[in-house]
């Protein structure tokens, strides 16, 4: 299998002014390209080659650091671009919604909590709200390109349907060291629509 670039459901400067066009530009077309580029070499003639994305990262431990890292950042990258937009429901609903305030009280808890852990992340990483295994959600953090979805992962394993890119190249132009303002300008941009339908097809995945 060879991995290409998906586009941008959204012109580059569709974010402004919360994520700004040079940064989208570069993060999506370099960084995002790169991890493309060194997956695809990574797992050429070898058995990697025939798996699946999310398959792949569910066995990630089987397989060489570049595959994991390139593999990750690929998966990652995807799922960002994809729950943002310019033009964002702004709260969940349905079944997203009821278990947001049954595990976190509140959707402005589970904001809180997603903070949190994307400010704990030492160096670069991922902050994510996940669903368990179990059908159960959760928040969690993951350093450099990993996500609950890798089996080196050994807790807090399931899949995510919500990831912020806490990476410097995320989010440096525009706030510079100011990570906590780009964790409260990232709310101005998520469509809830989107990390709900994450969540439908991931509830369907386990049934």
């Amino acid at each position: 299998m060879t991995y290409t670039l998906p586009s941008l459901p959204y012109a580059y400067e569709a974010l402004e002014p919360h994520f700004d066009a040079q940064t989208m530009t570069i993060h999506h077309q370099r960084h995002h390209q790169a991890y493309i580029d060194n997956l695809n070499k990574a797992i050429a003639g070898t058995p990697a080659e025939t798996k699946g994305l999310e398959e792949l990262l569910k066995e990630v431990s089987k397989y060489s650091p570049a595959v994991r890292n390139n593999a990750g950042g690929h998966y990652n990258h995807s799922l960002f671009w994809n729950i943002l937009s310019p033009a964002p429901q702004t709260t969940p609903g349905g079944q997203l919604a009821f278990n947001i305030d049954m595990v976190f009280g509140s959707l402005d808890n589970l904001k809180a909590e997603i903070k949190k852990a994307g400010l704990a992340q030492f160096g670069s990483g991922w902050a994510w709200l996940f669903v368990k295994f179990n059908g159960t959600i959760g928040v969690t953090a993951t350093a450099n390109q990993d996500n609950p979805l890798m089996d080196t992962n050994l807790t807090n394993r399931g899949i995510p349907i919500l990831g912020v890119d806490v990476w410097e190249h995320a989010y440096y132009l525009k706030y510079q060291n100011k990570r906590a303002d780009y964790l409260d300008a990232f709310w101005s941009v998520l469509d809830w629509s989107a990390v709900e339908k994450n969540y439908n097809e991931v509830i369907a995945k386990l049934k």
